[in-house]
């Protein structure tokens, strides 16, 4: 795919995005098994996307918002994922992820914690010391060094992301952004926790 024919879908994707959401209609720009191998798609919005199939191998997806996108069956080698928002994103059947652990009971353990000791949970930053983290961070921390590694190649957005997927299967991601109230009866509730 050419430049002009990618800055054609975004700026279509970006234009179906402001009308279905801010007025209720509008035409959806329809990106299945599209080949954006390599592209820069760094920033963009991709939110609510159908990239079902899409061959996005070494394509640029620093800090896009890929939030809703389904992305089952994409090609994701080499893609750098860096900052990416893959909140509500479908990645089932995804090729070339990168290896996230599964927790078992990943909230239930966040929620022993921090109902302990309600100042631990810090939504407003991923890490504040080894015994402070928001929820993503939890997950990361949860997961030891495997989560570590993680963390360094895809940052700490996307790693939480990643671990929640293979902890939770099935499960929508939770809000990493809530504040720490919200975040905490997200969690006591995830984790069947009163």
């Amino acid at each position: 795919m050419n430049p002009d024919e990618l800055k054609d879908i975004l700026t279509a994707h970006g234009e179906w995005v402001r009308e279905y959401y801010y007025e209720g209609n509008g035409s959806y720009s329809d990106s299945r098994r599209a080949d954006l191998s390599r592209a820069d798609l760094s920033g963009a919005d991709l939110s609510d996307a159908d990239l079902r199939g899409a061959v996005l191998r070494g394509a640029d997806l620093r800090r896009a918002d890929l939030s809703g996108a389904v992305l089952s069956g994409a090609d994701l080698r080499r893609a750098d994922l860096s900052g990416a928002d893959l909140r509500r994103a479908v990645l089932r059947d995804a090729v070339g992820l990168p290896y996230a652990p599964a927790i078992p009971d990943l909230d239930a353990q966040i929620a022993a914690i921090i109902k302990a000791q309600p100042e631990r949970l810090n939504m407003e930053t991923w890490h504040t010391c080894e015994t402070t983290h928001c929820r993503a961070g939890w997950a990361i921390h949860l997961a030891g060094e495997a989560g570590k590694v993680l963390e360094s190649f895809v940052g700490p957005a996307v790693a939480g992301t990643l671990i929640y997927l293979a902890s939770r299967p099935g499960v929508p991601v939770p809000d990493f952004y809530a504040s720490n109230e919200a975040a905490m009866a997200s969690i006591l509730a995830d984790a069947g926790v009163a």
